[in-house]
């Protein structure tokens, strides 16, 4: 494996991460601004010109938002089920194939990280390891209530 290679992985790896976030993002500015039109109110506008700028903003505001625990959590468990949740969803892209390949300067880039032969069940196995994560929220938050 070459450092060129390597580099390579990492560089799509970055793009592909920050273009699912923001498109979530935006997918989620979308959804508010129906779910207001259905409703008839006012959307998500304050903003930036026509509520674009929404998503940094709630961004911002989960960044400092104060974090709330269960006073008989399990704090590291507590803490880790969501990462045990998130990154499975995001490792599955890694075999996803976005398009056809590039070539740009001589060098022919692959759209996708990792070029498997089993990638249906790559996707199936990685996709069911995240429910430990929804598992794992609940049973660490200690809460015995039925």
């Amino acid at each position: 494996m070459t450092l060129a290679l390597v580099i390579e992985w990492i560089i799509k790896a970055i793009v592909l991460i920050l273009v699912l976030l923001t498109g979530f993002a935006y997918l989620t500015l979308y959804e508010r601004k129906a779910l207001a039109r259905i409703q008839m109110r006012v959307g998500p506008n304050r903003a930036g010109p026509w509520g674009i700028l929404q998503p940094i903003a709630d961004a911002v505001k989960l960044i400092f938002k104060e974090e709330l625990m269960p006073a008989r959590a399990d704090k590291l468990l507590f803490f880790l089920a969501p990462i045990v949740t998130l990154v499975p969803a995001l490792v599955i892209t890694a075999v996803v194939p976005w398009g056809p390949n590039l070539h740009l300067f001589g060098y022919t880039i692959t759209l996708y990280i990792a070029d498997v032969n089993v990638g249906v069940l790559y996707i199936m196995s990685v996709a069911s390891i995240a429910v430990y994560g929804i598992v794992l929220a609940g049973w660490s938050s200690n809460n015995n209530t039925p």
